[in-house]
């Protein structure tokens, strides 16, 4: 069977072998294995049960990055908070995908007020042999234009034997350093201390080094920054749904727009996403 609901979530499985599993909360994909090999990080300490944004995995950030001090949101907006439509499922031989939606009229009215527009989003999960697809269209059914950003916040394991490419040359901005700006001068990013990075403007794809020589290829598709993140110790032991040594086992590289605002008009659609491969 290509898919099925399972406690609150939608299990993709293609017949390579390789297997996704989705959450109805927050659209959030929890698991992506391939060759029985788990990619995905979640923390063991993760709320599953709707009471706050799961720990991990791919949430979706919508529509802010962050906080922002003129739009009472919390912390990455509300699409990661909220449950989703599931929309049902395509397949064939190649590739088996799951749609989910989320609309303005589904969201707490609290978040209406604090952002008030209509807006439909649609979320798709496809999931191949070796890779998956998280690609999101964001439509205002508002007349008028707004503003928002998004983002992919992709946890992956195995952070101590981790490394970023394809980041060198690029300009970031330094939230652990109070905002300061950046080059980027190494080849390869890695990862012993916090690091909470806002690469702008990342142009081509990037390669996430992983254990046992292997890569996984984060290819983009109208997203311009990269964020890179790791907790390290200090912040991992003041979150209550993420252990203390657990900044040990993951890694976030997250594909977003969040530099600067994405500007949609009244009426029009905009899609983005990320495609990730295991080579």
């Amino acid at each position: 069977m290509p898919a099925k609901e399972f406690n609150k979530a939608i299990i993709l499985e293609h017949p390579s072998g390789s297997r996704a599993e989705v959450a109805l909360f927050g659209a959030t994909l929890t698991s992506w294995s391939v060759g029985g090999v788990e990619r995905i990080f979640v923390s063991k300490q993760a709320k599953r049960d709707g009471s706050k944004a799961i720990r991990g995995g791919i949430p979706i950030c919508f529509p802010i990055f962050g906080t922002k001090d003129t739009i009472a949101l919390p912390q990455h907006g509300f699409a990661r908070n909220n449950y989703w439509e599931y929309l049902g499922i395509v397949s064939d031989n190649d590739e088996v995908s799951v749609r989910f939606g989320l609309k303005d009229t589904q969201i707490p009215q609290e978040a209406r007020n604090a952002w008030p527009h209509s807006f439909r989003l649609t979320y798709t999960v496809s999931l191949t042999s070796g890779s998956i697809k998280t690609f999101i269209t964001v439509k205002n059914e508002d007349e008028d234009t707004f503003e928002f950003n998004t983002l992919l916040h992709t946890y992956f394991n195995d952070v101590t034997k981790s490394a970023v490419e394809g980041l060198t040359s690029c300009e970031y901005i330094d939230k652990v350093n109070n905002a300061a700006k950046f080059t980027e001068e190494n080849k390869k990013v890695t990862i012993n201390k916090e690091v909470d990075r806002v690469y702008k403007a990342v142009k081509g794809d990037i390669f996430l080094e992983v254990g046992n020589d292997t890569l996984i290829k984060i290819e983009k598709s109208n997203l311009k920054d990269t964020v890179v993140w790791n907790p390290w110790v200090e912040k991992a032991e003041s979150m209550n749904d993420f252990g203390n040594e657990e900044y040990k086992n993951m890694i976030c590289v997250e594909a977003g727009s969040v530099a600067d605002w994405v500007t949609l008009g009244g009426g029009q659609t905009w899609t983005a996403g990320q495609t990730l491969t295991v080579l």
